[in-house]
């Protein structure tokens, strides 16, 4: 009790509080730029942690990060452009319903469902940590590839119309993961003798091309409006979350668990556990037809999962000093820097600064709904701007975060070239999600397939071997072969007479 109190007393200090507030402020900024992501956020303050005590130099990690998840939703549903790889499972979803008039619905909804899977993952985090650090460390490659197979279905569940086009598009982004060095040789592969392809392309500025680049050029193409005015886009973005949450009480609970438990596994994360989640929402909704016309039930799901997954990466990190996610790779950095040693002895030699890590968890996902709101009534305004003008800045900002990912212009090659192929893309009827699916799990899919093919001498059966493993494949090939199955019988049942 007593180490406690000292924690809430050190959280509660003016000058921690101050710290709480502008690494909120700089959290929502970073996350709502197109090409500045969360990780890159937690590693521009490393230098300013230096300074500070323990306590307010975790406190400005943790608030910036649970801010900067969220804030990728802003620009994903107002522009099309999601702000960071979270936000791309569901930024069409959230995107229709902006074009519908609803964006303080959709805006909303990501902000009070952020807060809600956040706080959830903290509450895990706090009761739970040790036991799931366990199960997380029973994963190796052999679970982590059936663990991307299954991620890699959402391709088909999260495609509206022709899950065949879903597959196609999937296989794109698949093939853009093995441009690069060769796992394990590394020997080249697909750069035709360019340097800057040696080291694969870089996800964000694909992400930046295909969703916001192409939106570009659609709007130049069609001379069309797409957005609703300032003035359509008005109401309260709280209103009706309560019904939502009382009606989605299933989906709230399944994504803030999922992401969790995702955010958990080492080197999973919150992009990873918003797509499976945005998936599971629509593979068990009792309206999977209105997904992706704007449909809200996603993006409460999704929203819920990707700031829970923050707080789960937190637990292998502080329980075993195993970075959950590439945050929380850079938060071990500064817990060693700060004498906070992690693994189970930081328990009982720190108390009070683990109490306060747990409570500045609970204080950042809880300041999100006002800072949230700021941001969001601040960020409508951009309806106001012409579209003349707009879409010029947007190019501006665009070429800046993809220029920025490297300092060179090579990623901003990368924008242009994927601009270019998801205007196509869409234009001819195909989905781009499922294309920065495939460039996520890609290379994770690799490494762990060909990780375990060395471990077991080439032995395919060894991927059945372990129980954990064995469960996750029986899953994903029963989830591959049920539409497989189902369509038989539908073409057994058309072909028997009558």
């Amino acid at each position: 009790m007593d180490a406690l109190l000292a924690a809430f007393a050190t959280v509660f200090d003016p000058y921690v509080l101050l710290i709480i507030c502008l690494s909120s402020a700089y959290g929502l900024f970073v996350g709502a730029m197109p090409g500045l992501t969360a990780t890159m956020a937690t590693a521009l303050l490393v230098p300013i942690t230096f300074f500070m005590p323990p306590v307010p130099a975790l406190a400005a990690i943790v608030t910036a990060t649970a801010m900067a998840i969220f804030a990728g939703d802003i620009p994903g549903c107002l522009l099309r452009i999601p702000g960071t790889p979270a936000s791309a499972a569901y930024v069409d979803e959230a995107y229709a319903l902006t074009r519908k008039g609803k964006a303080e619905q959709a805006l909303g909804a990501g902000v009070v469902f952020s807060a809600i899977g956040g706080i959830f993952g903290t509450i895990v985090l706090v009761t739970a940590a040790p036991a799931l650090a366990e199960i997380a460390l029973q994963f190796s490659s052999f679970e982590y590839f059936w663990l991307v197979c299954l991620g890699l279905t959402c391709a088909v569940f999260i495609t509206t119309e022709s899950p065949l086009k879903g597959i196609i598009t999937l296989f794109i982004g698949l093939f853009v993961a093995t441009i690069g060095l060769d796992n394990p040789a590394g020997q080249p592969r697909f750069t035709f003798g360019s340097a800057d392809l040696l080291s694969g392309v870089d996800v964000i500025p694909a992400m930046i091309g295909l969703f916001a680049i192409a939106e570009v050029l659609r709007v130049v193409a069609a001379a069309e409006v797409r957005l609703p005015s300032a003035a359509e886009v008005k109401g309260s973005i709280f209103r009706g979350q309560w019904e939502l949450a009382k009606k989605y009480r299933v989906q709230v609970l399944r994504g803030s668990a999922s992401g969790t438990l995702i955010g958990a596994l080492p080197g999973a994360g919150a992009d990873i556990a918003a797509w499976i989640a945005y998936a599971m929402s629509k593979r068990f909704s009792k309206e999977p037809q209105k997904f992706g016309t704007g449909h809200i039930e996603g993006i409460v799901e999704s929203g819920a999962a990707n700031n829970a997954a923050v707080s789960g990466a937190w637990i292998p990190a502080l329980v075993f000093g195993i970075p959950g996610d590439s945050i929380t790779a850079i938060v071990i950095g500064v817990l060693y820097l700060k004498g906070l040693n992690p693994g189970p002895t930081i328990f009982i030699n720190n108390p009070e600064s683990i109490y306060a890590v747990f409570i500045l968890f609970f204080l950042s996902n809880i300041i999100m709904l006002p800072f949230g709101w700021l941001a969001i009534k601040s960020a409508k305004q951009i309806l106001r701007v012409p579209r003349n003008i707009l879409m010029p800045l947007i190019l501006m900002f665009c070429i800046v975060g993809a220029f920025a990912m490297n300092n060179s212009l090579y990623g901003v090659t990368v924008m242009l070239v994927f601009g270019l192929l998801g205007f196509f893309l869409e234009e001819n009827g195909f989905p781009i999600a499922p294309v920065i699916l495939g460039m996520i799990l890609g290379p994770m899919l690799e490494q762990n397939f060909i990780t375990s093919l060395i471990k077991s001498d080439g032995d395919m059966l060894a991927f059945f071997e372990r129980p954990i493993a064995a469960g996750l494949g029986i899953v994903t090939l029963l989830v591959w072969a049920t539409p497989i199955v189902l369509a038989l019988l539908r073409r057994r049942r058309r072909m028997s007479p009558a």
